[in-house]
Formats: structure tokens, C-alpha cells, sequence
């Protein structure tokens, strides 16, 4: 019942930002709405929403928890959760036919959750073994299905029309075979989740305050480097490593 009683929340939580978002963006001016971007003035609203989440509750937590985590530590919780991240990448590998990412993606989990003691430790990096980024939307983009508009979530930022289903699938795909969610009890798993949060949002720190000082328009230029990074990756055109993309992996 406790763990019904969770879910419910967290569920209304979302429902209730959402319908308040929506509210909002009725009574928004649409005379910035454009055709390569339709929802501009819902998205702007979200997009504020996202930013004072952010300003008020996840970037504050994330700069403590940068000061009291010793850095060894802070990578080692980098590395465990960029290695429960290869099963979304293996999955999406082999439904794109893209064997070698397949093989070198399950060898890098092989290793990294055996020799690195659960991924605390990168081992396949530090053996040449190159880390690979693949998710459903990309798998969509690579049979053709175009982004669609361009979409700010509540809470999860950055997405598209095909980008937005493809992370739901993504959640489903790490549900269905992640250890964290087939072994662990549901307060366990609410912990674990929260350190991810909050350790992406710390590893972006730099790069945010960054963005904040040189970006005259941060909506735009979050929006152009997302498109831009999401049509790199459907193409394989490299792999994401810049600052100015790494910095739209935050959830708010």
C-alpha cells in the first residue's frame, strides 16, 4: 500500500505541474510562436517552470552534495550509473542492426560489473573500450520517424514528439531488466534515483554556469544544441561529449 501510496504521489505531482503549466501557457502571448517551433510559448512556460525547479531545489542539493562527495567517490557513482545506462544502449543497438555498438556496449557492461565491482569503476574505458550512447528515440530517428516539434517536459526538459514516447520506452526498457528495479525494494530504488538526479545535475554545474553567462537567449540556444545533438546522434555523426550537449542530460 506504502509503495501505491508513492507512485499516486509522484503521479499527481506530475499531473498537477503539468495541468498548472498548461493553465499558464493559455493565457501566453503566441506572437513568438514560429513554424520550427510551434509550441514556443507552452514551451517557454515549461521551460521557466523547469528553471525555477532547478534554481530553487536541484542545483543547490547538487552543489552541496559536489562539496561534501569526495571526488573519488563522486566518480565512482558517475561511473555505476553511466554502467546501468549500457542496457538502454545495448537494447538500442541491436534493434538498429548496429552490432559492433552491441558487442562493444555489452562488453563494456561485462566488464565494468565484474572486474570495476559494479560498475564503481570504469575498466572498459581505461582497456580503449569506447562508451556508446543509444536510446529508442534514436532508434525511431534511424527508420525514418522525423523528430516532430520541438517539446519541453516538466521536470525532464529538453525532448521532441519522437523523443518524448522514446524516453517512456527507455524508462520501460531499464524497468524490465535494470537490478535496481527487479531486485530492489521501491524505497531502495526512490534513493537510488535520487542520487542519479542529483549527481548528473552536479557533474553539469560548470557547464550550466557557463551557459548562463554567455547564452543571451538560454531557451533558443538549449533548444538549437538539442536538435543539433539529437540529429548528430540519429546519424551518428559523433559521439556527445561537448559541454553545450552534456549539459541537456539534466532532469529537472
Amino acid at each position: 500500500m506504502l509503495q501505491g501510496m508513492h507512485k499516486f504521489s509522484l503521479f499527481n505531482l506530475f499531473l498537477s505541474a503539468l495541468a498548472f503549466i498548461v493553465l499558464l501557457s493559455i493565457n501566453t502571448s503566441t506572437s513568438y510562436a514560429s513554424d520550427d517551433d510551434p509550441l514556443e510559448p507552452m514551451n517557454r512556460v515549461i521551460f521557466g517552470f523547469n528553471e525555477i525547479v532547478d534554481d530553487n531545489i536541484l542545483e543547490p542539493v547538487a552543489e552541496g552534495y559536489r562539496y561534501i562527495t569526495p571526488d573519488p567517490v563522486e566518480d565512482s557513482i558517475s561511473n555505476f550509473f553511466n554502467n546501468l545506462g549500457e542496457i538502454n544502449t545495448i537494447v538500442n543497438s541491436a534493434l538498429q542492426m548496429k552490432l559492433d555498438k552491441t558487442m562493444t556496449s555489452s562488453s563494456r557492461l561485462i566488464i565494468n560489473s565484474t572486474v570495476g565491482i559494479f560498475g564503481l569503476f570504469d575498466v572498459a574505458s581505461t582497456l580503449g573500450i569506447q562508451r556508446h550512447r543509444e536510446d529508442f528515440g534514436q532508434t525511431l530517428g534511424h527508420y525514418g520517424i522525423s523528430p516532430g516539434p520541438y517539446l519541453v517536459l516538466p521536470f525532464f526538459g529538453p525532448s521532441s514528439f519522437r523523443d518524448a514516447p522514446g524516453f517512456y520506452v527507455d524508462v520501460m526498457i531499464e524497468k524490465d531488466i535494470s537490478p535496481i528495479h527487479t531486485e530492489l525494494h521501491h524505497e531502495e530504488r526512490q534513493v537510488i534515483q535520487a542520487t542519479n538526479v542529483i549527481d548528473t545535475r552536479a557533474n553539469l554545474l560548470k557547464a550550466t554556469k557557463i551557459i548562463d553567462t554567455a547564452a543571451k537567449d538560454k531557451y533558443i540556444f538549449l533548444r538549437e544544441s538539442y536538435l543539433q545533438r539529437r540529429a548528430k546522434m540519429v546519424t551518428d555523426g559523433k559521439d556527445v561529449q561537448d559541454f553545450e550537449i552534456d549539459v541537456l542530460e539534466i532532469n529537472y
